[in-house]
């Protein structure tokens, strides 16, 4: 199994503050294709933010991370139970989970040996869901400054797993039956000032910035400031989501 690739435990902080917000109507949808709201699994939970949302539709939730300090920034809810464990080994029982949820790491993942814990975790009937977002949306004189940011800047320092979540996992093959899910986004209404904090926490710009020794956010400052206007306005922002499901049989 490869060694587990910990590229976020330095922003932990940063990802519980600055991350969009998954859409409620997401969570009603996995909620009605689970044969019980006993047990939910948010793999790679990150900063908790899918199982406190999962908390709200099922009686329990367990919530594991390879990262304890993302862990440790988790949000907490009565019902999440959080966990240091990686994706493909953990100490859930067998045969007990209704619903396993993957919110934006799947590529991280040893898969042949996840999907043999999914199977082994796996209630009668269970589901699995998996979804991925890219880059932003918002006006287009924002767009083309984080776009330049993204792939002109930062290109050549996303890792090759990177490409996984632009393609919405389209390439991932699960011996799994395949369902056919609705089409869901995250919108947010920002100023610049979380718009910055968010574009901070990129993973690329950290590896930019510990090779260069400047923070790329300061090359494109100047022209998104201008893009923006008003720096205290709000603008809406979003994010299309990628949602695949599966029956586990």
């Amino acid at each position: 199994m490869p060694k587990f690739k910990d590229y976020f435990s330095t922003v932990a902080d940063s990802y519980r503050n600055y991350r969009p917000r998954y859409p409620a109507d997401l969570f009603q949808y996995l909620r009605q294709i689970s044969p019980s709201g006993s047990l939910a699994w948010d793999c790679a939970t990150g900063n908790g933010q899918a199982a406190t949302m999962l908390a709200q539709h099922f009686t329990n939730v367990i919530a594991t991370d390879a990262s304890s300090e993302q862990i440790a920034e988790a949000e907490n809810a009565d019902n999440v139970t959080y966990q240091v464990a990686t994706a493909e080994s953990t100490s859930i029982g067998d045969a007990t989970v209704d619903l396993t949820t993957v919110a934006q790491a799947l590529h991280w993942f040893d898969l042949p040996a996840f999907v043999d814990e999914v199977r082994r975790v796996s209630a009668p009937g269970a589901a699995l869901s998996v979804w991925s977002y890219a880059i932003l949306e918002s006006t287009p004189a924002v767009d083309d400054v984080v776009e330049t940011l993204y792939n002109g800047i930062l290109g050549d320092y996303w890792t090759e797993e990177r490409k996984l979540v632009e393609d919405g996992y389209a390439s991932f093959e699960l011996p799994f039956a395949e369902l056919t899910c609705p089409r869901f986004a995250m919108h947010a209404d920002w100023t610049l000032a979380k718009l910055v904090g968010y574009l901070s926490t990129w993973s690329a710009g950290k590896r930019y910035e510990a090779q260069h020794g400047v923070a790329p956010l300061t090359l494109v400052e100047d022209d998104l400031t201008a893009a923006w206007g008003e720096a205290e306005r709000s603008i809406r922002i979003s994010w299309p989501l990628t949602v695949r499901a599966w029956r586990i049989d």
